[in-house]
């Protein structure tokens, strides 16, 4: 079976779409397709108030995305503490943080060549 390529732009819209279905915080893409020797595409960054909300974020992209899109991430890691969740959907990565784990790595600023857009949530 030849897995279908999914579109980038559908992929960050229903990963969005999940963060924002648990009120997930300060979402913000960030585009690596100018920088030489990157990983993927795009990093989506958002964060949780607890380990229960990035649980239930990280949950909520997967179950948006296989429904909408019917994929899954490669790979996830750092669900058995919910601090800091990384899932790997190839081309684009998710980082799902606490906010303190967040302002204290600072991705943003590692990453400042790229492209930063930030979306607005309406809660």
């Amino acid at each position: 079976m030849i897995k279908k390529e999914i579109n980038n732009d559908q992929l960050i819209a229903q990963i969005i779409k999940g963060i924002e279905e648990v009120k997930g915080n300060k979402i913000e893409i960030l585009d690596l397709r100018e920088i030489e020797n990157t990983v993927c595409d795009y990093f989506v960054i958002c964060n949780g108030t607890s380990n229960t909300q990035v649980n239930a974020i990280v949950n909520s992209i997967q179950k948006t995305v296989s429904k909408a899109l019917k994929d899954k991430p490669l790979h996830i890691e750092g669900s058995d503490n919910a601090e800091w969740v990384l899932m790997d959907y190839v081309n684009v990565v998710v980082h799902v943080f606490q906010k303190h784990i967040r302002e204290y790595y600072d991705i943003e600023s590692l990453w400042g060549d790229a492209k930063i857009t930030s979306i607005e949530t309406n809660y």
